[in-house]
Parts: C-alpha cells; sequence; structure tokens
C-alpha cells in the first residue's frame, strides 16, 4: 500500500511542472518494457487492451476484464499508471462513482473518464449530464481518500461534431470546475488548437493526444503548455502493423521477408529474463 501511495504522490508532481510523455502498453511486457526505457508514468490504452483480446474498441469490454487489465499493468510495474477508464462503464453518475471507486482499488494512480455515450446518434452527453459524471468520479475518489488524478476527457473531435474546438474548450472548463484535475480533448491536431485549449483551462495541466506524426516533437508541444502526452493506441498498432505486414507477406506472397529487420529471439528472451529478476509482483 505504501508504494501505491508514493506513486499516487509522484504522478501528481509530475503534472505540478514540466512536460512528460505517458505511453500506453497493452499488456505485461510491453509495460515493463517502456518502464525499461525511462517514462516515469504510463497509461492503459483501451483500445490497445480490446485489439489484444481480438475484439473492438467499441464498448465491448466490459468493466470487469477492464479493472483486471487495469490491475495487472498497476501490478506489473512499479511506476505509475493511469487508467483509460472509459466512460466510467455507465450510463448514470451513481454508476460511474460505484464503478471509479473499484478502478482506484486496483492501485492506479489516475484514471479518465470521457463524455461519448458510444450512440452514433447521441455520441456525446449533454454537457449537464457530463458534468454531474464528472462531479461523480470526483466524489467516489474524494469519499476514498485516495490521492488519484482525475483526467477529464471532451470527445467532440473524435466523434464528429459541428464545432469541435469551441465545444471542447466549453465542456473542459466545465469538467475543470466539477473537479478534473487534468484536461484531454483528444483529436487536436494543429498548434493553433492545441494552444487554445491549454489557454482556455490554464492553470489546470492539459493532456495532448500524438496518435500519429502530426509535425510536433515533445520539446514543441511543451513550449505549447501540454504538460502530459500520450499515445492512445498507437504503439499497440505499431507492434500490429509489423504483424500483419509479416504474416499477410506468408499468407499472400509465401515469402518471409517480413521478418527482416525483427529483434532477434536471444535479444528478447535476456532482456524479459532481466525484467522477471526483478518482477514488482515478486
Amino acid at each position: 500500500m505504501n508504494q501505491i501511495i508514493e506513486q499516487r504522490a509522484a504522478f501528481r508532481r509530475l503534472h505540478e511542472t514540466g512536460c512528460f510523455v505517458i505511453p500506453n502498453p497493452w499488456d505485461i511486457g510491453s509495460a515493463r518494457y517502456l518502464q525499461h526505457l525511462g517514462f516515469k508514468a504510463l497509461a492503459t490504452t483501451s483500445a490497445g487492451f480490446a485489439f489484444s483480446r481480438g475484439l473492438p474498441d467499441s464498448g465491448v469490454v466490459t468493466a470487469d476484464l477492464m479493472l483486471a487489465h487495469i490491475a495487472e499493468i498497476a501490478s506489473a510495474v512499479d511506476m505509475p499508471v493511469n487508467a483509460d477508464f472509459q466512460a466510467g462503464f455507465s450510463a448514470t453518475p451513481e454508476g460511474v462513482a460505484a464503478n471509479v471507486r473499484r478502478c482506484i482499488e486496483t492501485g492506479a494512480a489516475g484514471l479518465s473518464i470521457e463524455d461519448a455515450t458510444g450512440d452514433t446518434e447521441r455520441p456525446l452527453y449533454d454537457i449537464s449530464q457530463a458534468v454531474e459524471r464528472i462531479r461523480a468520479a470526483r466524489g467516489a475518489i474524494d469519499s476514498s481518500k485516495a490521492d488519484v488524478l482525475l483526467t477529464g476527457r471532451a470527445e467532440c473531435h473524435l466523434v464528429g461534431h459541428p464545432q469541435p474546438l469551441r465545444e471542447s474548450i466549453a465542456r473542459l472548463t466545465a469538467y475543470a470546475d466539477a473537479g478534473a484535475d487534468v484536461l484531454y480533448a483528444p483529436g487536436l491536431k494543429t498548434r493553433e488548437a492545441i494552444r487554445a485549449v491549454i489557454d482556455a483551462v490554464s492553470p489546470k495541466p492539459v493532456n495532448v493526444l500524438v496518435s500519429e506524426d502530426m509535425g510536433l516533437d515533445v520539446s514543441e508541444l511543451a513550449e505549447l503548455g501540454a504538460r502530459r502526452i500520450s499515445v492512445g493506441s498507437a504503439l499497440a498498432r505499431a507492434a500490429w502493423t509489423g504483424f500483419i505486414r509479416a504474416a499477410v507477406s506468408i499468407a499472400r506472397d509465401g515469402v518471409f521477408t517480413g521478418f527482416d529487420g525483427a529483434v532477434k529471439y536471444d535479444d528478447l528472451n535476456k532482456l524479459f529474463r532481466t525484467f522477471r529478476n526483478r518482477d514488482p509482483g515478486d
């Protein structure tokens, strides 16, 4: 328990100054490798996990399955882990609060709640409903007396809102007032949009998603004022890209050129033997 308390305190400190990258593993192996590289915190990815289970990232993964995954990642490393907790796995604020309390029990240092409904006809919760859901999550964290950071997510860019930037800013400002510690609008693509969101919610820290090369590196995003940079499902998709290319080349062309440049067996085996010798779960 002391380790969890220390990790949560360290995670909060990361959000106070500067800028850090919080990459998104999808299983124990990828989590431990990212820790090996020296990142200061990790975040789960609902899409990366769903794909690893042969499922779409569209509400098929249950709360129980996601909670088990978050707990597995949190216990596999000795660093803070932020949980991609989607929309809280409930349509009601009361249900969100109950599930947030369960998420806290996984050992996560932070969690995010988004405002997407999963309904194509009404893709976003009304802002008043979305605010109540953030407020419920805040109340669940506070009542647990756990120092868990709450990230409020505005999904406007991802669901095709006609005015995504304006609506994102309105929502994130409301989520900050409702108790969100960190604000996040996935889908921002330009310097101007990123700067607009950061300026609108300042001094609250902002998470910027980089899921493709959009021409901005870490130092440039830091200059814009980003406090936290995540990559969502991008690392998982990069892994799938290599796998698909190699598998397709065998199935379609009968060749094995997709293996060119692959990491050597001995290198991976030695690496994971090293990880096993200092397993946080031991």
